[in-house]
């Protein structure tokens, strides 16, 4: 046996082991699931790429045990296989390594690594380092398989082809199912939030998961290499996507989808980004200049999405006056800002909003959903959750990802030979399907659940991968 197949083993039997604890904390009928545990651990072992692309398939299908276990939030399959491969990849990359160093050049890795670097401070001092630490340790959990070790999977074109379609195929399938139980309700505009459980929690998330599957979907449709049969299927699953989006009744979603459209147009003409800048400037000093009158108008929008008319719930989106889901938005925005006057250097740390924010409510912002303990979840932002949490060094370093992910991708985009029009197409998708996610992110965050980690990581392991000089392709070596 050779010595990457014995460490193979060894990382096996360590899963194992946390998999076995980890079923004699539940109940003992959860024991019947022992056996797809060990087929699960055979199957990273000895068909590690195809249980990588596995992945995708699984994480729109996973579902989260918190509400049966009261206590333990973890989504499965995924998460414990991805803490398995997390240790199998590190295991043998230490013994024999497989990555292509290049890839700790690029700004994305650097980005992310100075980014963990502070959230492990952060963690440190946070007011619950033991919440802390877990969170930590569940980025690292999606972030070390996907960004890092993904790099040398997707390499490969069909890799990529194959984990993108595996996703969007999977996350039809949650529409089909959501589709079908929402129409026993008439599509009701009040049974939408939730008809989509228990594959994920309430709608906001399904729309952003659905929105970002569209464009690489249609993507995938558009590449020239594609025989008609996979057309077909990927018209279907597009007309399938596009339904459940609207049906989601998700306001956030509908409008990322949009914004990161016009983005992709600015790409592909290729518009200077210097005059966006100077217009975003523009457009700023005008709002500021009309502030005034821009309130009145939001005070006198009444618009409520209690409405299933698609223009209405777009007006609804702008009212701060009476709708509670913007209310309650706002509710915590501005404690995620309270949070950071309070700890503007370190943060609260890791994790800590949702068991922090509550006495930071001021009661006129408070709605008829808001609760006096706190225990609604997160910061409805992926920069104020940043904020709040880490800090303002915690913030530009995440603000730095998303650049260097943007940044990244646009190069290369660019950079890409028109001859190679599949690849240039694929990654005019991945910028669309991130930027309609990071748009989303103002509004909400989701990286830290595996519906949205999951394809997020995984295609910023891709434009790495793209970025890096054609070379033969290396493998993990099994024997």
């Amino acid at each position: 046996m050779t010595s990457v197949n014995k460490i193979s083993l060894l990382s096996g039997a360590l899963c194992l082991t946390a998999i076995f604890a980890f079923f004699n904390s539940l109940r003992m009928e959860a024991l019947c699931l022992f056996p797809i545990a060990l087929l699960f651990i055979y199957l990273a072992i000895f068909e590690t790429e195809k249980f990588f692309l596995s992945i995708a398939f699984l994480t729109p299908l996973s579902v989260n045990i918190e509400e049966y276990t009261d206590s333990l939030g973890l989504f499965l399959p995924t998460e414990p296989l991805l803490f398995g491969l997390m240790i199998l990849f590190l295991f043998i990359q230490i013994k024999s390594p497989f990555l292509d160093l290049r890839i700790w050049r690029s700004p994305i890795i650097i980005c992310v690594l100075a980014y963990i670097i502070w959230l492990i401070f952060t963690s440190i001092t946070s007011t619950d380092p033991l919440i802390s630490f877990k969170s930590v340790l569940a980025k690292l959990w999606f972030i070390i398989p996907l960004l890092i070790f993904g790099t040398h999977f997707f390499r490969k074109h069909e890799n990529r082809v194959v984990f993108l379609w595996l996703f969007i195929v999977s996350c039809c399938l949650v529409v089909c199912f959501t589709l079908v139980h929402h129409s026993i309700y008439g599509f009701g505009e009040e049974e939408g939030h939730w008809v989509m459980w228990p594959f994920f929690k309430d709608h906001t998330i399904y729309g952003a998961t659905v929105a970002l599957c569209i464009p690489i979907s249609l993507a995938l449709l558009k590449q020239k290499g594609s025989p008609p049969l996979s057309k077909a299927i990927l018209i279907l699953l597009n007309l399938i996507l596009i339904v459940g989006l609207i049906f989601s009744y998700t306001r956030a979603a509908w409008l990322s989808v949009l914004f990161a459209s016009i983005i992709g147009l600015l790409v592909y003409f290729k518009v200077n980004f210097k005059f966006l800048i100077g217009l975003g400037l523009a457009f700023a000093l005008v709002i500021y200049a009309q502030w005034d009158n821009i309130q009145i108008a939001l005070g006198e929008n009444k618009h409520e999405h209690t409405t299933e008319a698609f223009e209405e719930k777009i007006q609804s989106a702008a009212n701060v006056t009476t709708d509670a889901s913007n209310l309650e938005r706002i509710n915590r925005w501005d404690c995620a800002i309270q949070m950071f006057i309070k700890e503007p250097i370190t943060g609260f740390g890791p994790g800590t909003y949702a068991f922090e924010y509550a006495p930071f409510q001021d009661p006129e912002n408070q709605t008829i959903i808001s609760t006096n303990f706190g225990d609604m979840g997160n910061a409805h932002s992926e920069y104020l959750g940043a904020l709040s949490e880490t800090g303002l060094l915690g913030l530009l370093l995440f603000l730095s990802i998303v650049a260097s992910i943007f940044i990244c991708a646009i190069r290369l985009y660019h950079q890409t030979p028109e001859k190679e029009s599949d690849t240039k197409l694929l990654i005019m998708g991945i910028i669309i399907s991130l930027s309609s996610y990071f748009i989303h992110a103002f509004l909400n965050n989701y990286l830290d659940t595996d519906k949205a980690a999951v394809p997020v990581w995984a295609m910023c392991s891709m434009i790495i991968a793209m970025s890096l000089p054609l070379t033969n392709d290396q493998s993990i070596k099994q024997g």
